[in-house]
């Protein structure tokens, strides 16, 4: 059954206790944004009472809570009626008049995952805080099917239910799914975000990033560790700058490897990449877009992957004169340069030659077949990663 029309159950609410009527339509008003009232789910209901309530509508925000109460339940939404007058509710919002915003917030966040009604990331999918249409679409999809599984008693837990959701065709997507839809989304996104000369650059990679990459061997590193494990490393032994640069990479960018007096022995997380492909794989392609580093770095060794991915063979001054073009033309205009891209580029180049994705030297670099994979595995998580608000604290 259809819930009733909002323009009747304000007049039913005007003729039957008048003087809730106005605030009800106010706050009806700002709950469905003028959408039918059938559409709203106990998300839309908790984030409006719990964070748009108290921090945009002007007015006795109890009072108003409790009007729209009254109207939900002249629309047999009797849950949803309960939320308006819950202790929950008036908690909240007296902890935002009381304690300010951030404390209303950080209260209206742990309700809100108390509810278990909010879709969590999943192995597939970081959801973002600033979302595109087709993400909130299945934001909201996800967390509607999250509500009615818990009507239902189905305790299979959220983090199942949502990666079904996401991942099984829908027939109103036309056989497509939520998942697909949102990397698309993001895709799409990554490849518009910045500058000309980066999009161009970009384009051609938004198809061939849509599916994911097969874990591939990283035998250099593989080899690295496997003998750590059975035997510490002599600190002294340096076959070669790239046999060097190599351990300095698994010690200290890793964490595989550790110093132990004038030897290096393997860590635990050493030994957890070595008996798993899958998450050396990831270490390793994790490495070249590290997120923790400065924007401006990231944007130059994104920059270079996008030029040495297709296996063009570049020598260094140019692979650093091309980067330069690019991060250039995203508005962060380097004061001098070649030199702000040298670090950088220069710091990749070693990290892909070192792991042996990489044949460089000072005439020129060039990707390998599995470094060919590795940038279109990094590029892929960082086109795929989520958009969040930045903390300015």
């Amino acid at each position: 059954m259809s819930a009733p029309d909002v323009a009747a159950l304000l007049a039913e609410l005007e003729r039957s206790e008048p003087e809730f009527a106005e605030e009800a339509r106010t706050a009806v008003e700002w709950l469905t944004g003028g959408d039918p009232l059938e559409t709203v789910t106990q998300l839309d209901v908790c984030e409006f009472l719990w964070y748009t309530l108290p921090l945009k509508v002007g007015g006795d925000h109890e009072r108003l809570a409790g009007s729209l109460g009254r109207l939900l339940r002249l629309g047999g939404l009797e849950r949803y009626a309960e939320l308006c007058v819950s202790a929950t509710t008036l908690r909240i919002l007296r902890t935002y008049a009381t304690e300010g915003e951030d404390a209303g917030t950080l209260a209206y966040q742990a309700a809100l995952e108390a509810t278990g009604v909010l879709p969590p990331d999943v192995p597939e999918l970081q959801w973002s805080t600033i979302m595109g249409p087709e993400e909130l679409g299945a934001h909201v999809a996800c967390s509607a099917a999250l509500e009615l599984a818990i009507l239902a008693g189905d305790d299979s837990g959220r983090v199942a239910l949502t990666r079904r959701w996401l991942t099984e065709p829908r027939a109103e997507l036309g056989g497509d799914n939520w998942l697909h839809r949102v990397h698309g989304e993001r895709l799409n996104r990554w490849v518009l975000g910045r500058g000309p000369a980066r999009r161009e650059l970009a384009q051609p990679y938004e198809v061939r990033l849509h599916a994911p990459v097969p874990p591939q061997q990283v035998p250099a590193l593989h080899r690295l560790l496997s003998l750590a494990a059975s035997e510490s490393l002599p600190l002294r032994l340096a076959p070669s700058p790239e046999a060097l640069r190599l351990r300095e990479l698994a010690e200290r960018e890793l964490g595989a490897l550790r110093r132990d007096g004038a030897r290096l022995t393997i860590t635990s997380e050493g030994r957890r990449l070595l008996l798993s492909p899958v998450a050396m794989w990831e270490a390793v392609t994790g490495l070249l877009l590290a997120p923790g580093e400065h924007e401006f770095e990231v944007s130059a060794r994104e920059a270079a992957l996008l030029l040495l991915a297709d296996g063009t063979l570049m020598s260094p001054v140019e692979l650093r004169r091309r980067v330069a073009e690019v991060v250039g033309g995203e508005g962060w205009h380097p004061a001098t340069g070649l030199d702000d891209v040298a670090e950088p580029v220069d710091h990749l180049v070693g990290q892909l030659t070192a792991l042996g994705l990489a044949f460089g030297d000072e005439l020129a670099v060039r990707m390998s077949t599995t470094g060919h994979l590795a940038a279109l595995t990094a590029l892929r998580a960082h086109a795929l990663r989520p958009r969040q608000y930045v903390n300015s604290a």
